[in-house]
Order: C-alpha cells, then sequence, then structure tokens
C-alpha cells in the first residue's frame, strides 16, 4: 500500500481569520478525493445538519492538544474555533 503525500498548502489557501479558503478546500477535495465544506459561520436558522456538523467541529477540535493563543494572538485552532462561534 502506497503512502500518501501530504497537501502542500501555500498562504493563499489559508485564511487569515481560521481555517482554508474556497481555494484551499478545492485543491484539497481535487488532491485527496475529500469532501470539505465551507464553515458553519452564522448562529441561527441552522439547518440540521448545519447543527449536526457545527456540534461536531467544536467538539473535535476543542479536544485537539495546544492553546488557542500564543503571545496575545489566536493560533490557528484559535482562529477556526471563533469562526465557528465555537463557545
Amino acid at each position: 500500500m502506497k503512502k500518501k503525500k501530504p497537501v502542500k498548502l501555500r498562504k493563499e489557501h489559508k485564511s487569515k481569520t481560521g481555517g482554508l479558503t474556497k481555494k484551499g478546500r478545492d485543491k484539497i477535495n481535487r488532491e485527496t478525493g475529500s469532501n470539505l465544506k465551507a464553515p458553519v459561520t452564522k448562529t441561527k436558522n441552522l439547518t440540521k445538519s448545519e447543527k449536526a456538523r457545527k456540534k461536531s467541529f467544536c467538539v473535535r477540535m476543542s479536544g485537539v492538544k495546544g492553546p488557542t493563543s500564543k503571545g496575545g494572538k489566536l493560533t490557528r485552532k484559535g482562529l477556526a474555533l471563533k469562526k465557528w462561534n465555537c463557545n
């Protein structure tokens, strides 16, 4: 079985507010066959599937080791949690 190469992402593929840009999601989907979707950023009128995705993401990311901020600035983890409105 071949070992998969990690996808190389440039600065343009990473959002300054956390997570990936549309270009970054498209690149990963194309190269790995995944189905990454945009983050659920709204807080009201969520569909059942959006609620489930948001809850799942927040629980999963909150459990990841590492700080949410470093040197007074949010880390990539902290930015992602803030973008998804995880409290």
